[in-house]
């Protein structure tokens, strides 16, 4: 998994007050813990750029006055309408340690049903995994290439190298629909196929 780095300082004073005094000056108020210590910290918006801004998923090498620690994005808050960041919360991680994470699905591979004429679906963009940092990916791969027309591919189906599936297994990641055209299509075959018979 990539790796993003980030810098900030830690917040004299906590509360709704100071956040919003925090805001003005462009700056986001953020929360570490799962450490040794709950740390209330402040980063400006721009280090969150190549973090949130982004499909991917990262580890966080952050940077508190000096002192470094490892850390996953856990959650976000964002404005209803400017959609500006209002708060984040970073869990602190070692290797080893145990975290949920919800991976991009990535596919590879040419579909023999897309060739056939299908349409690819695909119903999941992330899966959500439990397991230790150092295993984690960036993305869970996919191959497709033997699916065909009508096929599917659910999420308890997929590898998961050290991984635990949390999403329900039944669930569909990605799927090859039959389009009108090749429904269309299929009885002319089957005429054909007749004819060559006799």
């Amino acid at each position: 998994m990539k790796s993003v780095a980030m810098s900030g300082s830690r917040r004299a004073s906590v509360g709704k007050k100071d956040a919003k005094a925090l805001r003005v000056q462009s700056l986001v108020p953020c929360v570490l813990y799962g450490g040794t210590e709950q740390i209330a910290f402040s980063a400006t918006e721009a280090e969150f750029k190549p973090l949130v801004y982004t499909p991917d998923v990262h580890t966080v090498e952050l940077t508190i006055d000096g002192v470094a620690h490892k850390a996953v994005l856990k959650e976000l808050q964002l404005h209803p309408v400017t959609d500006r960041i209002l708060h984040a919360d970073f869990l602190e991680v070692g290797d080893g340690k145990a975290v949920t994470m919800s991976l991009p699905v990535k596919l590879t591979g040419n579909s023999a049903g897309v060739k056939a004429g299908g349409k690819l679906t695909k119903k999941m963009r992330k899966l959500k995994v439990r397991g230790p940092i150092d295993k984690m990916p960036g993305e869970i791969t996919i191959d497709i290439t033997a699916l065909d027309l009508g096929q599917s591919i659910r999420a308890g189906e997929v590898a998961l190298d050290g991984l635990t599936l949390l999403d329900a297994p039944s669930l569909t990641v990605v799927t090859i629909k039959t389009t009108r055209n090749v429904a269309a299509a299929a009885p002319v075959d089957d005429k054909k196929a007749a004819k060559a018979k006799k």
